[in-house]
């Protein structure tokens, strides 16, 4: 092993030291990552540390659980684990667990998706458990698909390994797919896990995956799950739910605990599994554990007496008794898990109290617009929950809120909530709460409630008042709580607050709706951009106007005579492919649609297919052809997606248009004034290109194209008045009705989510 590794030892022990003993800081990257510096083949000299061998656990969602209780069933196996139990899941974390511990028969590893190409070349794991693929962190990894790609990779890089994967996964059946094709794994078997019956839940989000990942097509579902998981089908090519090598079956899950069976590929009787916690995606984290831990020859008993004995302390289904309420506290840092911590919220059908804390720090990513793709809408129809809105971007959750029709406060810290009950009705006295926070939002919650269990009780307030002023100085906007004490319904106290003219609501007696064509929600759903039509839906709404929003899926048609205003949204490259072969039939009405001023909005891909082409690989596709110009992919390797924060100067609005960008593509207007120009440091736009101007999306009559996500119009209200002032020109055209006046609404709500945006980009 020579002096390097000698030498990188030695500093990790010195930084390992210096951490834990001066600077008060856990040991989990830093001894690693300084330690690779010196020796790039450290975990490859440390790998022989492990008399068994070694399980790698990675996915989207469900990792640190899965890794923690593997370890404890190892350990409860009168066996020895190395394990990164913290979840510092980059190479550098995997070192240093390696490090700090001499020999071990098992080494039990969570590894980010992406850094799975980097490990395993290195620490040749026994397996690797592949839990699930989620979108999560746009701006960080892109399409999904080369999440996908670095995972073949990875498992091109170790042909022993044996992949236990979840077949109920379409983007894991087609990882399994392709790494069995590779011809150094031709003798290598993997294992397939699922769920073999439906739970029967609310499908509360369109899935990830709608293609074949080989073909293209549809696919089909005898059931789904949640998100994409489920038992799926190709009708085109045959791709489908692999045969299921471990399945479980019976699945219930209750407002506290769930349970289900397994059965083994030829075993000769199934064995019950129970948790004293719920969700269905614990039925998957401990499906999955069972697979695993079968595979490495555990006994079921043993995972059923760690299943048991397991007491979460990081903050992932940890539960609390302060103050007289029972708390759970968990984690959820994409659509799916915020989705599936919903639906455990909405079962508790008593007066409860949610708070969601969400950060954008570089483990969350930057990009927020998949707020817009969670289902809040369940906690308004609920009706029995006090919301609150916290973490960095605070601002953002309390208008997603408003559009969902809850009324929502907002805090800095737990005990702001604490305080804050003081001032509700007597029945949420002792009522339950749970506190859902993304990755680094949770730490700081998590720290604060156990102490105020260190320290006994958690602290209250002496007086309302007080907690009215710890809420006022979170330095932005909050609704009134008055509807809570006049018993009025979330949606209705967000109506209330939103009315024109200080509360005097226009008249309903339209004889006909707004109508606005939503366009392949089934393909154009990527970014959250569903949220520009919840947005404009609500707008006419609040000022009672009626309004139909007809979404035109994949394989319908629609008149465009009959509408007032199109939207089209963002999507992977694959779905976006599909909407142009789509909209090609109709492209000549929807030119004679935009000639005429009907307004138009087109958000990333939605813009690009306006666009005359736009590039796939080599081939080059025809757009709509509604704006003159051009989408072309990068050419040099070096070349990157433009991702960041970015804002606008606009004609359209006296403020900064404010958004994220994240494409891949560079786009050339040929005829078109762009929608604006970047008046932001950072951000860049239609083009890097050296000589091409900082300018961002189209505009054309009333057509607005652009690559501003968030959604757009969520912190830019002026433009969603400013569509829809077009947009009932055309409607008063269309019907021969005078056209009405759009009041002005209070929108200090995205008001204060656009401040935060535009003093943080130094505006």
């Amino acid at each position: 092993m020579g002096l390097r590794f000698g030498a990188a030892r030695a500093i990790s022990s010195v930084s390992t030291w210096g951490l834990k003993n001066i600077f008060r800081r856990p040991a989990a990257n830093f001894p690693g990552k300084v330690a690779l510096y010196v020796d790039p083949q450290l975990i490859a000299n440390l790998k022989k540390r492990l008399n068994i061998g070694s399980i790698v656990v990675v996915g989207t969602n469900g990792k640190t659980t899965c890794t923690n209780l593997l370890a404890d069933i190892v350990e409860n196996s009168d066996k020895t684990a190395i394990c990164n139990r913290t979840g510092a899941n980059l190479d550098s974390g995997i070192a240093t667990s390696l490090l700090q511990d001499k020999r071990a028969d098992w080494g039990i590893f969570e590894c980010d998706e992406m850094w799975l190409a980097k490990v395993l070349p290195q620490l040749q794991a026994t397996y690797v458990l592949l839990l699930d693929l989620f979108r999560d962190q746009l701006d960080r990894y892109g399409d999904i698909g080369n999440i996908q790609e670095s995972i073949v990779k990875a498992l091109a890089s170790s042909p022993s390994t044996i992949l236990i994967y979840n077949a109920d996964d379409p983007l894991c059946a087609a990882i399994a797919d392709e790494a069995a094709s590779l011809p150094q794994r031709k003798a290598t078997p993997s294992i397939a896990f699922g769920v073999d019956e439906s739970m029967n839940l609310a499908q509360e989000s369109v899935p990830d995956v709608q293609v074949c990942h080989k073909c293209g097509a549809v696919m089909d579902y005898e059931f789904r799950q949640y998100d994409q998981l489920g038992k799926y089908s190709c009708p085109k090519c045959g791709f489908a739910r692999p045969e299921l090598d471990f399945a479980a079956t019976r699945p219930k899950v209750g407002l506290t605990e769930l349970s289900f069976e397994v059965l083994a590929k030829g075993a000769a009787h199934s064995h019950t599994f129970s948790a004293p916690f719920s969700g269905a995606y614990m039925v998957y984290n401990l499906t999955a554990v069972a697979a695993a831990a079968h595979a490495m020859k555990l006994s079921p008993e043993v995972v059923q007496r760690s299943i048991n004995a397991y007491k979460p302390q990081n903050g992932r289904l940890q539960t609390y008794n302060l103050n007289g309420h029972h708390i759970l506290l968990n984690l959820a840092k994409n659509p799916t898990g915020f989705n599936q911590n919903l639906n455990i919220i909405c079962a508790d059908k008593q007066k409860k109290i949610a708070a969601f804390f969400v950060n954008d720090m570089e483990g969350d990513g930057r990009d927020v617009s998949w707020l817009w793709d969670i289902g809040f809408e369940a906690l308004a129809v609920d009706g029995n929950t006090v919301v609150y809105a916290g973490g960095m971007r605070a601002n953002d959750l309390q208008v997603r809120m408003k559009y969902a029709g809850l009324q929502t406060k907002i805090v800095e810290t737990a005990q702001d909530i604490f305080d804050d009950t003081l001032s509700l009705p007597g029945e949420y006295a002792g009522a339950n709460m749970y506190l859902i926070a993304n990755y680094t939002a949770l730490p700081p919650v998590h720290e604060e409630l156990d102490g105020m269990v260190s320290a006994g009780k958690a602290s209250v307030a002496a007086s309302a008042a007080s907690a009215s002023a710890g809420a006022a100085s979170a330095n932005t906007a909050s609704v009134s709580d008055s509807a809570a004490s006049e018993n009025k319904t979330n949606a209705q106290a967000v109506a209330d607050s939103n009315k024109a003219n200080a509360g005097e609501t226009q008249s309903s007696t339209l004889p006909e709706p707004l109508v606005i064509a939503h366009m392949y929600p089934d393909l154009l759903n990527l970014f959250g951009d569903e949220g520009n039509v919840k947005i404009l839906q609500k707008r006419c709404e609040w000022r009672g106007l009626p309004v139909e929003v007809k979404k035109v899926c994949r394989g319908e048609k629609i008149d465009f005579s009959d509408v007032d205003l199109v939207f089209l949204g963002g999507s992977s490259d694959q779905e976006q492919r599909m909407a142009a072969t789509e909209l090609a039939p109709m492209k000549e009405d929807l030119q004679k649609f935009a000639a005429e001023g009907g307004p138009i909005l087109g958000i990333c891909a939605g813009f690009q297919l306006l666009g005359r082409t736009w590039q796939l690989g080599e081939e080059l596709i025809e757009g709509a052809g509604v704006i003159p110009m051009t989408s072309v992919e990068t050419e040099a390797e070096e070349e990157k997606r433009l991702v960041s924060d970015i804002a606008l100067k606009t004609s359209l609005s006296d403020l900064p248009v404010i958004g994220y960008e994240n494409h891949a593509a560079r786009t050339r207007l040929e005829g078109a004034v762009p929608f604006g120009s970047v008046c932001s440091s950072v951000g860049t736009g239609n083009s890097d290109a050296p000589a091409a101007p900082r300018v961002d999306g189209a505009l054309l009559n009333n057509v607005i194209g652009t690559y501003l996500h968030g959604p757009l119009l969520s912190k830019n209200p002026d433009i969603a008045d400013w569509l829809l002032d077009k947009a009932f020109d055309r409607w008063a055209k269309r019907t021969g009705n005078e056209r009405p006046k759009l009041e002005r609404l209070s929108d200090k709500e995205e008001r204060a989510a656009h401040s935060f945006m535009k003093k943080r980009l130094g505006l």
